[in-house]
């Protein structure tokens, strides 16, 4: 029996102490699907999650395809109604440097309606809301769910296209529901349309045989960290603007985005300059973007008087919506092999990559997508809006799902502070989220 919009609100509403309550158990558990960080923790995540998911009287497991654990959990709904996955994942990043952090990253803390922990928004809270939503409704869901909960989306999904096909069917779904993105901002909803995907390589330069005196032949004889310095600034041009031919990029239709508010969320030092070109929008979100993660060379204490030998950098390149990774990867590569300065060696090896996505947004479930923001954020209409950062999920299920409708949601808003310390979790948005989601579900069952 459907309920009115009043009646939904109140459950969600009465349901939120205790939500809060399991989301500020959960973030205590740092489980990081990267190498070298124990997978115990994972584990126990997993099963935190399929405990919290069995009491809302879903059938759950814990699963795996050789990667790091994922739960699956069902619910019948009424007869003729549509089935709605719903994704999150419980893996999240590492913390980075305690001193960087202004409270235990895996304890929650509120500050000025923010809760700060690692995790508590990044996509702990996306699960959470589909808690929510699961609870206010009890034993009377318009629609029949199947929640997916990944964990090892921060550390690039390795095992999920198996995970996937080997449970395609249980799976399948008329609308999935993927809550890991952002809103537009605090009190305005979004809509995620297209996401930039990523590939990671490792360049090598090489000058020299081995490390020889810097007195001796310095001045004739390059080496290997200026010859990388060199490379790497061949890049982007004097702008800022990616200087690799054969990248796609294109322009974006969301409305642009204010400098100072780059500028202040990005944290950028007094004096800082945003590089490139053209609307913000299409810098962030419809055109690539390179990034050096990290450099192997000796570190400055105990450095010799040397010439360095070798040096190696880890770049990222995120990948234009419309533009294919492997190609992109190839794009680069050659820009690099063609640029090597001084007749210096390069390298460059492949590591990991996932695909950039548009979206679709329209059709009856988007329309009832749009109307749950609009209630749940007080007659405010959403924005479609792109992502410069990658979800690969997304990707990978609308190659396997073709025929549903995939809704990108998200908690995050523009001070959330993901992958970084600090990270936190706007408390009112996160009620109108789990309002939304609600919300969505009913709308859905009226779809039938």
């Amino acid at each position: 029996m459907s309920r009115t919009e009043t009646e939904l609100l109140a459950a969600v509403t009465r349901e939120l102490p205790g939500v809060r309550a399991d989301l500020e158990r959960l973030v205590t558990i740092p489980g990081i699907a990267f190498p070298g960080f124990d997978p115990v923790h994972l584990q126990r995540s997993a099963e935190a999650v399929a405990e919290l998911l069995a009491g809302c009287g879903l059938k759950a497991r814990v699963v795996s395809a050789g990667g790091a654990p994922a739960v699956i959990a069902h619910r019948a709904g009424p007869p003729g109604a549509p089935t709605v996955l719903l994704y999150a994942h419980h893996d999240v990043q590492p913390p980075g440097e305690r001193d960087d952090w202004s409270s235990d990253p895996f304890v929650a803390e509120e500050r000025d309606g923010r809760l700060y922990a690692r995790g508590a928004a990044d996509d702990k809270a996306g699960l959470m809301a589909h808690v929510a939503a699961l609870r206010a409704f009890g034993d009377d869901l318009p629609v029949g769910v199947c929640v997916f909960v990944e964990g090892e989306e921060e550390s690039g999904s390795q095992s999920l296209p198996a995970l996937l096909e080997r449970h395609r069917d249980e799976l399948a779904a008329d609308v999935v529901v993927i809550a890991d993105s952002s809103n537009f901002d605090i009190g305005v909803p979004a809509l995620t349309t297209s996401l930039r995907g990523i590939v990671n390589f490792l360049v090598e330069v090489r000058t020299l045989r081995q490390a020889t005196h810097s007195g001796t032949f310095g001045g004739a004889v390059p080496d290997a960290l200026i010859a990388l310095s060199r490379l790497l600034a061949s890049l982007h041009d004097d702008a800022g603007d990616v200087a690799v031919s054969g990248l796609v990029a294109r322009e974006a239709t969301s409305p642009d985005l204010p400098a100072a508010r780059i500028r202040a969320e990005a944290g950028l030092v007094d004096g800082g300059e945003l590089i490139g070109t053209g609307p913000l929008v299409d810098r962030l979100w419809t055109r690539p973007a390179i990034s050096v993660l990290g450099i192997d060379a000796p570190a400055t204490t105990g450095a010799a008087n040397a010439l360095v030998a070798s040096a190696r950098a880890k770049v990222s390149v995120r990948v234009a919506p419309g533009d294919d990774p492997e190609r992109a990867y190839r794009a680069v590569a050659a820009h690099l092999l063609a640029h090597a300065p001084w007749g210096a060696e390069v390298t460059t090896e492949y590591e990991a990559s996932g695909a950039p996505c548009d979206i679709d947004a329209t059709g009856p479930a988007y329309d009832a997508a749009r109307a749950a923001f609009r209630q749940a954020w007080d007659g405010v209409d959403p924005v479609d809006v792109g992502v410069g950062g990658s979800i690969p999920t997304v990707a990978i299920f609308q190659e396997l799902f073709p025929a549903a409708s995939l809704l990108v949601t998200g908690v995050e808003d523009p001070l959330t502070g993901a992958h970084g310390p600090d990270e936190s979790l706007h408390l009112g948005e996160f009620a109108r989220v789990c309002a939304a989601e609600a919300l969505l579900l009913q709308n859905l069952g009226l779809i039938g």
